[in-house]
């Protein structure tokens, strides 16, 4: 429970034209980037938020997955109307390289990913884990409860229920790191 998203609405769609995905990487961030605003403008009509837009594979292999979420979480009928709306705007933008995509509109889950300093304030309080980029203390892995996030800074207070790995923190104590060094981190479901 809380691997995979709480919801997931799916479909394949087909762009009208095929483009030339030679064209190099900066035409790729910039599709993305388009998509990325297509998919604000929908969300935000629908009361939602947009965590994360991802375009991966290739060929017919291609997947265009956006995560929601609203304060309340989102629900099968959210993912569905954004999954429609911005199904149609794409496919009219013509807005997806390639010919074909599957479309994935989908909630974050029990154990969200923590993205956006947005984020960190809203889960404040709550158990999470972080991997870093570089060590802390000498180590990179870190779970506990989110006590503090300010000036791009999150203090965590260590909590373990189990012995500590080599590389991994001490439970007990507070660390501080910084939003920069963190590579990963995501909310811990307490069910």
């Amino acid at each position: 429970m809380g691997a995979r998203p709480t919801f997931f609405l799916g479909a394949v769609c087909s762009a009208s034209r095929s483009r030339n995905l030679l064209s190099g990487s900066r035409w790729m961030v910039a599709e993305l980037n388009q998509i990325r605003d297509i998919v604000g403008r929908v969300a935000a009509t629908h009361g939602v938020e947009v965590v994360e837009v991802e375009l991966r594979g290739g060929g017919k292999a291609r997947t265009l997955k956006i995560t929601i979420d609203k304060p309340e979480g989102v629900n099968h009928e959210d993912c569905a109307n954004v999954s429609r709306e911005v199904s149609m705007i794409l496919d009219v933008e013509d807005a997806v390289p390639g010919s074909s995509y599957t479309l994935e509109v989908s909630s974050p889950g029990l154990d969200r990913k923590l993205l956006r300093s947005q984020d960190y304030l809203r889960f404040m309080g709550s158990r999470i884990k972080v991997m870093t980029r570089e060590p802390v203390n000498g180590n990179r892995h870190f779970e506990g409860k989110l006590q503090s996030f300010q000036d791009d800074r999150l203090v965590l207070e260590l909590t373990s229920g189990k012995k500590p790995k080599p590389g991994h923190s001490q439970p007990g104590k507070m660390v501080e790191i910084d939003l920069a060094n963190v590579e990963k981190a995501n909310v811990v479901p307490e069910i």
